[in-house]
Protein backbone atom coordinates (compact mmCIF):
# COMPACT_ATOMS: atom_id res chain seq x y z
CA UNK A 1 0.00 0.00 0.00
CA UNK A 2 1.19 3.28 -1.16
CA UNK A 3 1.37 5.74 1.75
CA UNK A 4 -0.91 8.62 1.67
CA UNK A 5 0.30 11.99 0.02
CA UNK A 6 1.66 14.75 2.08
CA UNK A 7 -0.62 18.03 2.99
CA UNK A 8 0.10 21.34 0.89
CA UNK A 9 2.55 22.51 4.42
CA UNK A 10 4.66 19.33 3.51
CA UNK A 11 3.99 20.13 -0.14
CA UNK A 12 4.60 23.42 -0.92
CA UNK A 13 6.83 23.73 2.39
CA UNK A 14 5.52 28.09 3.04
CA UNK A 15 7.92 29.33 5.16
CA UNK A 16 6.41 29.29 9.31
CA UNK A 17 6.94 32.52 11.07
CA UNK A 18 7.15 33.96 14.04
CA UNK A 19 6.43 37.74 14.31
CA UNK A 20 6.35 39.74 18.15
CA UNK A 21 4.98 42.54 19.06
CA UNK A 22 8.41 44.42 19.30
CA UNK A 23 8.87 43.43 15.64
CA UNK A 24 7.54 46.25 12.63
CA UNK A 25 5.78 44.23 11.00
CA UNK A 26 3.60 42.70 14.17
CA UNK A 27 0.00 43.73 12.94
CA UNK A 28 -0.34 47.62 13.86
CA UNK A 29 -4.37 47.31 14.81
CA UNK A 30 -3.60 44.46 17.06
CA UNK A 31 -0.86 46.07 18.70
CA UNK A 32 -3.21 48.78 20.11
CA UNK A 33 -5.00 46.79 21.63
CA UNK A 34 -4.25 45.86 25.74
CA UNK A 35 -4.75 41.85 25.58
CA UNK A 36 -2.98 41.34 22.34
CA UNK A 37 -0.79 38.13 21.84
CA UNK A 38 3.06 38.48 22.73
CA UNK A 39 3.62 36.86 19.19
CA UNK A 40 2.27 35.20 16.15
CA UNK A 41 3.03 32.67 14.14
CA UNK A 42 1.92 32.71 10.51
CA UNK A 43 1.78 31.78 7.19
CA UNK A 44 1.77 33.34 4.16
CA UNK A 45 2.78 36.80 4.62
CA UNK A 46 1.68 40.13 7.22
CA UNK A 47 1.38 43.18 4.56
CA UNK A 48 0.57 47.05 5.24
CA UNK A 49 -3.04 47.08 3.50
CA UNK A 50 -4.17 44.91 7.08
CA UNK A 51 -4.38 48.36 8.81
CA UNK A 52 -7.35 49.05 6.16
CA UNK A 53 -9.22 45.64 7.24
CA UNK A 54 -12.91 44.58 8.61
CA UNK A 55 -13.22 41.06 10.25
CA UNK A 56 -16.41 39.72 8.93
CA UNK A 57 -17.78 36.53 11.17
CA UNK A 58 -20.55 34.74 12.00
CA UNK A 59 -22.20 31.85 12.87
CA UNK A 60 -21.50 28.01 10.87
CA UNK A 61 -25.00 26.98 11.48
CA UNK A 62 -25.34 30.15 8.64
CA UNK A 63 -28.97 30.36 6.91
CA UNK A 64 -28.32 31.18 2.37
CA UNK A 65 -29.70 34.50 3.36
CA UNK A 66 -26.63 35.15 5.63
CA UNK A 67 -24.26 33.43 3.51
CA UNK A 68 -25.46 35.63 0.42
CA UNK A 69 -24.81 38.52 2.95
CA UNK A 70 -21.64 37.84 4.00
CA UNK A 71 -20.36 36.85 0.39
CA UNK A 72 -21.85 40.39 -1.15
CA UNK A 73 -20.34 42.09 1.90
CA UNK A 74 -16.82 40.84 1.31
CA UNK A 75 -16.89 40.95 -2.60
CA UNK A 76 -18.04 44.84 -1.99
CA UNK A 77 -14.96 45.63 1.10
CA UNK A 78 -12.22 44.40 -1.06
CA UNK A 79 -13.81 46.32 -4.24
CA UNK A 80 -13.17 49.37 -1.30
CA UNK A 81 -9.65 47.95 -0.70
CA UNK A 82 -10.39 46.67 2.44
CA UNK A 83 -8.79 43.20 3.61
CA UNK A 84 -11.55 41.01 5.44
CA UNK A 85 -10.68 39.04 8.48
CA UNK A 86 -12.69 36.24 9.31
CA UNK A 87 -11.81 32.57 11.75
CA UNK A 88 -11.57 30.23 8.61
CA UNK A 89 -14.74 28.64 10.71
CA UNK A 90 -17.71 27.26 8.71
CA UNK A 91 -20.81 28.95 7.35
CA UNK A 92 -19.90 32.61 7.67
CA UNK A 93 -16.27 32.82 7.83
CA UNK A 94 -15.55 30.54 4.93
CA UNK A 95 -17.98 31.94 2.65
CA UNK A 96 -16.22 35.49 3.70
CA UNK A 97 -12.60 34.38 3.03
CA UNK A 98 -13.72 33.16 -0.15
CA UNK A 99 -15.98 35.71 -1.49
CA UNK A 100 -12.85 38.16 -0.95
CA UNK A 101 -10.51 35.56 -3.06
CA UNK A 102 -12.91 35.25 -5.87
CA UNK A 103 -13.06 39.20 -6.05
CA UNK A 104 -9.11 39.48 -6.17
CA UNK A 105 -8.85 40.72 -2.56
CA UNK A 106 -6.84 40.40 0.32
CA UNK A 107 -7.84 37.96 3.51
CA UNK A 108 -6.54 37.09 6.09
CA UNK A 109 -7.71 33.60 8.75
CA UNK A 110 -7.23 33.92 12.34
CA UNK A 111 -7.04 29.93 13.43
CA UNK A 112 -7.95 28.68 16.75
CA UNK A 113 -5.31 25.96 16.74
CA UNK A 114 -1.75 25.92 16.02
CA UNK A 115 -0.31 26.85 11.95
CA UNK A 116 1.20 23.14 11.83
CA UNK A 117 -1.71 21.15 13.25
CA UNK A 118 -4.52 20.23 10.76
CA UNK A 119 -6.56 22.78 9.81
CA UNK A 120 -9.82 22.67 11.51
CA UNK A 121 -12.51 22.18 10.34
CA UNK A 122 -10.51 19.59 7.34
CA UNK A 123 -13.11 20.69 4.87
CA UNK A 124 -11.42 24.40 4.48
CA UNK A 125 -7.92 22.84 3.95
CA UNK A 126 -7.80 23.66 0.17
CA UNK A 127 -8.98 27.08 1.94
CA UNK A 128 -6.02 27.42 3.69
CA UNK A 129 -3.92 26.88 0.76
CA UNK A 130 -5.81 29.35 -1.51
CA UNK A 131 -5.08 32.20 1.27
CA UNK A 132 -1.55 31.71 1.70
CA UNK A 133 -0.70 31.23 -2.13
CA UNK A 134 -2.61 34.10 -2.91
CA UNK A 135 -0.83 36.93 -0.98
CA UNK A 136 -2.64 36.46 2.49
CA UNK A 137 -1.88 34.63 5.30
CA UNK A 138 -3.06 32.36 8.02
CA UNK A 139 -2.42 33.13 11.44
CA UNK A 140 -2.13 31.81 14.89
CA UNK A 141 -1.18 33.12 18.40
CA UNK A 142 -1.13 29.40 19.60
CA UNK A 143 2.19 27.25 19.63
CA UNK A 144 2.74 25.54 16.17
CA UNK A 145 1.48 22.18 17.16
CA UNK A 146 -1.19 23.04 19.13
CA UNK A 147 -5.21 21.41 18.73
CA UNK A 148 -8.09 22.82 18.98
CA UNK A 149 -9.83 23.09 22.37
CA UNK A 150 -12.44 25.00 23.39
CA UNK A 151 -10.63 27.74 25.18
CA UNK A 152 -8.67 28.61 21.85
CA UNK A 153 -11.44 29.61 19.76
CA UNK A 154 -12.37 32.69 22.40
CA UNK A 155 -8.93 33.51 22.34
CA UNK A 156 -8.76 33.80 18.57
CA UNK A 157 -11.35 35.85 18.71
CA UNK A 158 -9.58 38.79 20.47
CA UNK A 159 -6.61 38.24 17.34
CA UNK A 160 -9.39 38.56 14.85
CA UNK A 161 -10.68 41.51 16.63
CA UNK A 162 -8.21 43.55 17.31
CA UNK A 163 -6.26 43.05 14.16
CA UNK A 164 -9.31 44.74 12.31
CA UNK A 165 -10.73 48.47 12.42
CA UNK A 166 -14.04 46.51 13.02
CA UNK A 167 -16.77 43.90 13.18
CA UNK A 168 -19.22 43.07 11.19
CA UNK A 169 -21.43 40.74 12.35
CA UNK A 170 -23.55 38.64 9.92
CA UNK A 171 -25.61 35.99 11.53
CA UNK A 172 -24.77 35.27 15.29
CA UNK A 173 -27.20 33.19 17.95
CA UNK A 174 -26.84 34.91 21.69
CA UNK A 175 -24.31 31.22 21.97
CA UNK A 176 -22.41 32.12 19.00
CA UNK A 177 -18.56 33.14 19.27
CA UNK A 178 -19.61 35.77 16.49
CA UNK A 179 -22.08 37.43 19.40
CA UNK A 180 -18.44 36.88 21.58
CA UNK A 181 -17.00 39.13 18.99
CA UNK A 182 -19.53 41.75 18.82
CA UNK A 183 -18.78 42.38 22.83
CA UNK A 184 -14.44 41.96 22.60
CA UNK A 185 -14.73 44.69 19.89
CA UNK A 186 -16.91 46.71 21.29
CA UNK A 187 -14.33 46.16 24.36
CA UNK A 188 -11.54 46.87 22.32
CA UNK A 189 -13.04 50.16 21.13
CA UNK A 190 -13.53 48.89 17.48
CA UNK A 191 -16.32 49.33 15.32
CA UNK A 192 -19.26 47.03 15.82
CA UNK A 193 -21.09 46.48 12.84
CA UNK A 194 -24.44 44.60 12.89
CA UNK A 195 -26.60 43.90 10.08
CA UNK A 196 -29.99 44.93 10.15
CA UNK A 197 -31.85 41.38 9.64
CA UNK A 198 -29.61 40.61 12.73
CA UNK A 199 -31.00 43.48 14.55
CA UNK A 200 -34.38 42.19 13.96
CA UNK A 201 -34.23 38.72 15.09
CA UNK A 202 -31.34 38.71 18.01
CA UNK A 203 -32.21 40.12 21.40
CA UNK A 204 -28.67 40.78 22.19
CA UNK A 205 -27.99 42.36 19.25
CA UNK A 206 -30.77 44.95 19.42
CA UNK A 207 -29.41 45.85 23.03
CA UNK A 208 -25.91 46.24 21.64
CA UNK A 209 -27.22 49.14 19.25
CA UNK A 210 -29.83 50.22 21.68
CA UNK A 211 -26.66 50.37 24.43
CA UNK A 212 -24.63 52.28 21.33
CA UNK A 213 -22.31 49.22 21.97
CA UNK A 214 -22.78 48.71 17.90
CA UNK A 215 -24.13 50.36 14.75
CA UNK A 216 -26.64 48.77 12.78
CA UNK A 217 -26.04 48.47 8.85
CA UNK A 218 -27.82 47.10 5.67
CA UNK A 219 -25.08 47.81 3.20
CA UNK A 220 -21.00 48.46 2.76
CA UNK A 221 -21.86 52.06 2.14
CA UNK A 222 -22.64 51.91 5.88
CA UNK A 223 -19.66 50.66 6.66
CA UNK A 224 -17.24 52.48 4.84
CA UNK A 225 -19.09 55.79 6.03
CA UNK A 226 -18.04 54.74 9.44
CA UNK A 227 -14.72 53.24 8.44
CA UNK A 228 -13.41 56.74 7.23
CA UNK A 229 -9.21 56.18 6.68
CA UNK A 230 -6.40 53.81 7.68
CA UNK A 231 -4.87 55.06 11.14
CA UNK A 232 -1.93 56.73 10.22
CA UNK A 233 0.48 54.10 11.51
CA UNK A 234 3.25 52.50 9.09
CA UNK A 235 4.12 48.73 8.85
CA UNK A 236 7.16 48.53 7.76
CA UNK A 237 8.54 45.34 5.95
CA UNK A 238 10.80 42.89 8.49
CA UNK A 239 13.88 42.99 7.65
CA UNK A 240 15.58 39.47 7.49
CA UNK A 241 17.17 39.35 10.65
CA UNK A 242 13.93 40.09 11.94
CA UNK A 243 12.38 36.88 10.37
CA UNK A 244 12.31 33.67 12.41
CA UNK A 245 11.55 30.70 10.09
CA UNK A 246 10.59 27.32 12.02
CA UNK A 247 10.78 24.94 9.07
CA UNK A 248 10.84 22.40 11.23
CA UNK A 249 7.72 23.04 13.40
Amino acid sequence: MSASPPNWRARRRPARRIVTVLDDAYPANLRAVPDRPPFLFYLGELAHADLRSVAVVGTRGATEDGLSRARRMSKELVAADVAVFSGLALGIDTTAHTAALDAGGRTVAVQGHGIASKVYPAADERLAQRIVHSGGAVLSQFWPQSRPTTWTFPRRNVVTSGSALGSIVIEASRTSGAKMQARIAAEHGKHVFLLRSLVAQESWAAKMVADGRAVEVSTVDDVLARLGSAPAQQVKPVEPYQQLTFGGL
